[in-house]
C-alpha cells in the first residue's frame, strides 16, 4: 500500500531511513499502490537519432526488458515496415517471456474509411498479440488541419476502431495523441475522444504529451481531471516526451494525479529529445513514492539492463544518468570523500546505490586527497599501506598535471594501484609493436575511389615463448587489437567476450599544435560490465596502445568476475 510522500526516504544521521517522517514535507494525494510499466523502446525509442535496430537486436532488447520485469513491451508497428512485421512473426517462437506481454502498435482507421478493410487494423490483428495499442487524435486542431476531417469523424474513427479490435477479443490501449495540448485548447473535445474509446471498451486511455511541452503542474492537474472524468471505468496512462526536459517529472506528476500505467523507454531513447527515461521514473516512483513498478527483487537489475540495452543499440551509456549512470554515485572532492569515509554513503547519496544495482565510486584526482585514494583502493580490493597511498597520491597529481585523467579511467587506476603493491601482470610481455597505414586512391582502384587500411605487427613473450602476429584493421587501434588477439591465440578465453565500445582522443595542450600531447580513453565491455582505460603521449598511437594494453590486462585480471 502506497504511503504518503512524508513517509518516504529521508536521510538521517545514521544513514538511509524508510520510516522517519519529515514534518516540513507537504502531503500528496493518496497514490496508487502500483503502476504498470509499458516500455516502448522498440517502437518509440527506436526513433532516436543514431539507433537502427535489426530484428535480432529487437529480440535481444525484448529479452532484457522481460528480465527487468516491465509489464508491457511495445514491439513495433507491424504495418509500418518489414522488420517489425518479421519481429512479430519470430517473437512467439524465439522469446520466452515470463514477466511481460508483447503489444502491437498501430493507429485508428483512416478518415471516412471502414474498419473491416483498414490495413492498419488488419495488421494489428495479424500481429498475433493479445494486446494492441492504437493512437488517435485528441487535439481538435490536428483533426481539422492534419487529418482534414470533421471533429465528429475524428471521434467516430476512435470509437469504431476500438470497438472493432475489442470484437476480435483483443485488449486495447488507446494513445490519445497531443492530449495535453488538446485539453488546453478544447477540453470538451479531448474528453469526448477519451469517452469514445472508453465506452467502446478501451482497457486503458493513455494521455500523450506528444510535443513534450507541458510542465509537471499542468500534467498533474489535467490527469487528475481525467481520472475524475473516467471515474474508474477504465485505467489512465501517461506517455511523455522530453522536449522541455520534464518527461520524467511529468510522468511522476501523472502518477500523483492518478495514472496507473506509465509509458517510457530504456535510457530515455526516443524521437527528438527522447521519451521519459524509465531508468529514472521507476526508482523515483518506487523509492521516493512507494509505488510498486517492477516485480519484487527486480529493482537492482536497473543498472545492468540500462548498460546492456545501450550496448545492443550501439550507443554509449550516459555517465550522468540518475540512478544507473557511472557518475550517479561518484565523488571527487576531498570534502565529500572524507565524509564518505567517516559516515558512509548516506552523507552524500540520496539512496543506497546497490538498490538499483549501482555502486559508490570515489574519483581519484588532484582534488581528492589521500582519503579518497585509500577509499578507492578499498573499493578495488587492493591493500595499500599508508606510505603507498601517500606516494601514489603524489604520483597521480604529477601525472594529472601532465595530462593523465584517472577519474574517468577506473580500470587504469586499479592496475596502477596493484603495481604499487609490487604486483606485475604475467599474462604476456610486450617486446615491440609496429603500425603502418596505407592510403590509395585514383585509377589504380577498381572503382576509382579510395582505400585506407592499417596493418599492425606485435611481438610478445608468453610463458617464455616468443610469439609474433600481424593484424589488419580500419585504424591503428583496431589493427593492434587484432594482432594481440591473434598472438594470444585463444590462450585466454575471456578475451572472446571483451571488445572496445568507444574511443576518445583529446588534445591536452593545444598550444603545441600537431606536436601536442594527446589523451586517449578507451571504453571496453564484456557485455555486462563497462570499464575505461587511459593512455597519454605526444604520439597518438602510443597513447592508444597504453589504453589498449590496460583494457586487455584489466579484462584478464577480472576474467572470473567479468564472466557475467
Amino acid at each position: 500500500m502506497a504511503a504518503l510522500f512524508a513517509d518516504m526516504f529521508p536521510v538521517t544521521r545514521t544513514g538511509w531511513s524508510m520510516s522517519t517522517k519529515s514534518g516540513s514535507t507537504p502531503e500528496l494525494p493518496l497514490l496508487p499502490s502500483s503502476v504498470e510499466i509499458f516500455d516502448t523502446t522498440l517502437r518509440d525509442g527506436a526513433q532516436f537519432e543514431g539507433i537502427s535496430l535489426t530484428v535480432e537486436d529487437k529480440l535481444r532488447v525484448a529479452e532484457q526488458l522481460d528480465w527487468l520485469g516491465v509489464r508491457w513491451i511495445e514491439g513495433g508497428y507491424p504495418q509500418a515496415n518489414p522488420k517489425d512485421e518479421e519481429f512479430f512473426q519470430r517473437a512467439p517462437l524465439e522469446l520466452k517471456l515470463t514477466n511481460a506481454e508483447l503489444v502491437a502498435f498501430g493507429s485508428t482507421r483512416r478518415p471516412a474509411g471502414k474498419v473491416d478493410v483498414d490495413p492498419t487494423l488488419a495488421a494489428l490483428i495479424g500481429a498475433g498479440t493479445s494486446t494492441v495499442c492504437i493512437v488517435g487524435k485528441s487535439w481538435d486542431f490536428h483533426v481539422t488541419e492534419a487529418l482534414r476531417t470533421t471533429l465528429d469523424e475524428g471521434i467516430a474513427m476512435v470509437a469504431e476502431s476500438v470497438a472493432f479490435l475489442k470484437a476480435e477479443g483483443l485488449r486495447v490501449f488507446f494513445d490519445a495523441e497531443h492530449f495535453f495540448d488538446g485539453y488546453k485548447a478544447n477540453a470538451e473535445y479531448a474528453l469526448r475522444v477519451l469517452e469514445a474509446a472508453m465506452v467502446n471498451g478501451a482497457d486503458c486511455v493513455v494521455l500523450c504529451d506528444t510535443n513534450g511541452g507541458s510542465l509537471p503542474h499542468e500534467v498533474q492537474h489535467i490527469v487528475s481531471d481525467v481520472v475524475s472524468f473516467v471515474g474508474g471505468a477504465t485505467n489512465v496512462g501517461i506517455h511523455t516526451q522530453n522536449d522541455s526536459g520534464c518527461a520524467v517529472a511529468n510522468s511522476v506528476a501523472a502518477v500523483v494525479g492518478g495514472a496507473t500505467q506509465v509509458q517510457g523507454t530504456i535510457n530515455g531513447y526516443g524521437e527528438r529529445t527522447g521519451n521519459a527515461n524509465l531508468m529514472t521514473v521507476i526508482p523515483d516512483l518506487t523509492l521516493k513514492l512507494g509505488v510498486a513498478t517492477l516485480p519484487e527483487g527486480h529493482l537492482d537489475r536497473l543498472t545492468v539492463v540500462s548498460h546492456r540495452v545501450a550496448e545492443l543499440v550501439n550507443l554509449p551509456p550516459h555517465p550522468a544518468d540518475p540512478f544507473v549512470g557511472a557518475s550517479a554515485f561518484a565523488h571527487k572532492g576531498g570534502l565529500h570523500t572524507s565524509a564518505l569515509g567517516r559516515a558512509g554513503g548516506a552523507t552524500y547519496e540520496h539512496i543506497d546505490p546497490s538498490i538499483v544495482g549501482n555502486h559508490t565510486r570515489v574519483l581519484v584526482s588532484d582534488l581528492g586527497g589521500r582519503a579518497g585514494m585509500a577509499m578507492k583502493a578499498d573499493e578495488f580490493g587492493v591493500e595499500l599501506d599508508d606510505p603507498a597511498v601517500a606516494a601514489l597520491s603524489e604520483e597521480l597529481k604529477q601525472l594529472e598535471a601532465e595530462g593523465w585523467l584517472f577519474e574517468s579511467a577506473d580500470a587504469s587506476l586499479e592496475l596502477r594501484m596493484r603495481r604499487a603493491t609490487g604486483w606485475e601482470q604475467d599474462f604476456f610481455e610486450v617486446e615491440e609493436y609496429r603500425v603502418s597505414s596505407f592510403h590509395r586512391e585514383g585509377p589504380a582502384m577498381p572503382d576509382g575511389g579510395l582505400e585506407v587500411s592499417t596493418e599492425a605487427t606485435v611481438k610478445l613473450w608468453i610463458n617464455g615463448e616468443r610469439v609474433s602476429a600481424v593484424g589488419e584493421g580500419n585504424g591503428p587501434v583496431n589493427a593492434l587489437d587484432a594482432a594481440v588477439r591473434r598472438a594470444l591465440n585463444g590462450r585466454f578465453p575471456a578475451l572472446e567476450r571483451i571488445h572496445l565500445t568507444d574511443f576518445k582522443v583529446r588534445v591536452v595542450d593545444g598550444g603545441a599544435a600537431t606536436g601536442a600531447v594527446v589523451r586517449v580513453l578507451i571504453d571496453s565491455t564484456n557485455g555486462d560490465r563497462v570499464w575505461t582505460t587511459v593512455g597519454v603521449d605526444s604520439n597518438v598511437i602510443e597513447a592508444s596502445w597504453q589504453a589498449l594494453m590496460d583494457s586487455i590486462q584489466f579484462g584478464l585480471v577480472h576474467a572470473d568476475d567479468l564472466a557475467g
